[in-house]
């Protein structure tokens, strides 16, 4: 009998349908799970389902029986690796589970903030139509996505799935280097992308080499009407430069669906910013289309029933 607990099952919400694994087992699911319940709560785990629930060396180290941890989720940020693997605790992730709904998402980030939509509608609301009697008027200002420079900073999957939809609009689309590193073919530099670009997405892993990969420097280099996309994780942005940016417009604009801590304190930076008619934040929904969490949920059991039959695929650790 092999003994499954998923630590946080409220964040994969209905309508995905998480089947049960085809072997022998023991479920048991908890809504969310708060730091101290951990070790009880997986005391007789042998595996271990978990999406934003840290798991750190301290906590590893009291569960010689857990075997393996299924994220469902592709970052592994919140479980110590270098721990699993000095345990044997096999650690794997979900992959490419949302390749349409996360482009998609920055796409649409993109045109809003192109095309001012918020700051209109907000004006709609407040009464501007009926006060210019005229038949349009024209407050902010509205571009094209054609014939703009798209410049991506990480180049996965979800990336040159963004790419594929930009060229299709007509977007040109450049490609950073890593920061600091000379670019090879295909590539720009670093520097060279954010003073050319008039929209920036971010598409790279949060790690200590992309830990606020942008920050005031690089606000300082970018167009004063440049966009600034964040679908990727919080970190890459310090966000009390991005909060200054917006306030002495270094840029035009941003849309960002990640926060460093989420959900944000009430006086974090982006809730300041969204004071701004230029700045978009969501809840962390671009993955959330139905299709993209189905797709996870299935994946999520695939990759532990793979496990338990020997044959181990989306291996992390």
């Amino acid at each position: 009998m092999v003994n499954l607990v998923f630590l946080d099952q409220e964040t994969l919400p209905p309508p995905a349908q998480l089947r049960r694994p085809n072997f022998d087992h023991q479920w048991q699911s908890y809504d969310d799970t708060q730091p101290e319940q951990v070790q009880t709560r997986l005391a007789e785990a042998d595996i271990v389902l978990v999406n934003k629930i840290s798991l750190t060396a301290e906590m590893l180290a009291t569960l010689p029986r857990l075997k393996m941890i299924a994220l469902a989720a592709t970052g592994c940020n919140n479980v110590d690796l270098e721990a699993c693997r000095q345990a044997g605790i096999t650690v794997c992730n979900v992959r490419d589970y949302s390749k349409s709904s996360v482009p998609e998402h920055a796409l649409s980030l993109m045109m809003a903030l192109s095309r001012n939509l918020h700051a209109y509608r907000s004006s709609i609301v407040d009464g501007r139509w009926q006060q210019s009697g005229q038949f349009c008027y024209f407050d902010y200002p509205v571009r094209d996505l054609h014939g703009q420079t798209l410049g991506l900073i990480g180049y996965g999957t979800i990336a040159k799935d963004l790419e594929k939809l930009a060229l299709a609009l007509g977007m040109k689309v450049i490609v950073a280097a890593r920061k600091g590193q000379v670019p090879g073919e295909g590539r720009v530099s670093f520097e060279q992308l954010l003073s050319q670009a008039d929209i920036i997405s971010l598409h790279c892993p949060l790690n200590e080499e992309t830990q606020h990969v942008i920050a005031e420097p690089e606000f300082k280099l970018m167009k004063d009407n440049a966009l600034l996309i964040n679908v990727g994780r919080g970190g890459l942005v310090d966000e009390a430069a991005l909060l200054a940016a917006l306030e002495n417009k270094l840029i035009g604009g941003a849309g960002f669906d990640v926060v460093t801590a989420e959900p944000p304190a009430a006086d974090n930076p982006l809730m300041q910013a969204l004071a701004y008619p230029n700045f978009i934040l969501t809840p962390h929904i671009a993955w959330a289309s139905q299709a993209s969490m189905q797709r996870l949920a299935d994946q999520l059991i695939d990759n532990i029933e793979a496990f338990v039959a020997g044959n181990t695929q989306n291996r992390v650790v």
